[in-house]
Parts: C-alpha cells; structure tokens; sequence
C-alpha cells in the first residue's frame, strides 16, 4: 500500500506493507484522510532540520533517546535513532473509511461500517490502517467521508473547552487563531463565553 512518509523536509509516497488488524482494533480502508496544514507542516519543517537543531527545539526527543540508552545501551539508541532518520516518519491523525477487518473482541463495529478515526501515528495518510476501537466512531448517515474525515479536529478543539470547564459569561483568551483556535472560539461563544483571540498573525 502507499503511505505519507515525512524525511529530510519532505513528503513522499511510499509503498509500505498493509497493516492486519489487531486485538481490540479495526481494519479502515481510507476514503478521505484531513491535512491538518499547521500541525503537518511544523512536522516537515522540522523532519529538514539538522539533528543538532531538531534536538534543541524538541528536548523531549532528547528525554526520549536519553530513556532508550538507559534501557536498551548507547549502540542500540543509536540504531533507532538512525532508523527513524533513515526511514521517516507517518504523518496524519484524522480520517475517514469503511471497517474491512475486526479485531479478536472487538463487537462494537462490524465489516462495512463507515467509520472517522482519529490518532497521531494511527490515522495517517495510507491506504488502509489499524485503528483500537477507542479512537474510532461510526460515521451517521447524513455525514460525508470528507466531512467525518475532519472529526479530529472538532474532539481536540471540544475536548480544550471542556477541560477548561468555565462557566457561562466568563472570560477566555484564545492564543493562536489557526484551524483548532477558530473551532475553539465557535464551541466557546456557543457556549456562552466571552472570548479574546489573539494571533501573532494580524
């Protein structure tokens, strides 16, 4: 099958083995897959970058290679450091298709269902993919796969509002007004919220 794969500051498409599904997932084959422009970019931005530079403006990688040293020794780090380089990486998180393959234990979602899935290195760009069954959800009837396929970014943007958990006629600050701050507002207004957005981008 092909899959996005982001290397050196690119996107390619790359023919990859097909996933089988899982215990506790489902088999998608994809019919729309969401490019998140802003999350996406950043990755392929950075996946250029030289690994001194990846290295100071993501620490956490640092913690992370730090971590398999630790577990596994420095040659073995290593190895899967040059691996990830070498190979790249998927990209997407959000889409939308038809179950052609159940899990062991999974009753929830049977073969033909129309489904939107959701998960960074789960929900990439590819032709089929195996998703648990907690990051999917059937798709209603009076929804298209482009539309569904867009589910993601609705939950992520829904689930910031709930955990802010504010309470009718506060007030809110909004940083950032890209394709999530903009969703956020809407949820935040219809919600009775009082909103501020704010953007280094006039």
């Amino acid at each position: 099958m092909i899959q996005a794969i982001v290397k050196k500051g690119i996107v390619l498409g790359e023919e990859v083995p097909a996933p089988i599904v899982s215990p506790g997932c489902i088999l998608v084959k994809v019919v729309c897959s969401c490019i998140s422009t802003g999350t996406e970019i950043s990755g392929v931005v950075t996946s250029g970058k030289s690994l001194i530079k990846k290295a100071m403006d993501q620490p956490e990688k640092i913690k992370k290679v730090l971590n398999w040293a630790r577990s596994d020794g420095i040659s073995i780090a290593m190895k899967k450091v040059a691996g990830e380089l070498k190979g790249g990486s998927p990209t997407g998180y959000s889409l939308s298709g038809i179950v052609i393959g159940l899990g062991e234990g999974v009753n929830n979602f049977k073969i033909g269902d129309r489904v939107t899935a959701s998960g960074g290195g789960i929900a990439s760009h590819a032709e089929y993919v195996d998703v648990p069954v907690n990051l999917a959800v059937k798709i209603p009837d009076v929804l298209d796969y482009l539309k569904a396929s867009t589910v993601t970014l609705g939950a992520i943007a829904l689930h910031g509002v709930r955990r802010a958990d504010l309470k009718l006629g506060e007030y809110c600050a909004v940083i950032g007004t890209g394709i999530l701050g903009l969703l956020t507002i809407q949820l935040l207004k219809t919600s009775g919220i009082r909103v501020a957005a704010l953007d280094l981008d006039e």
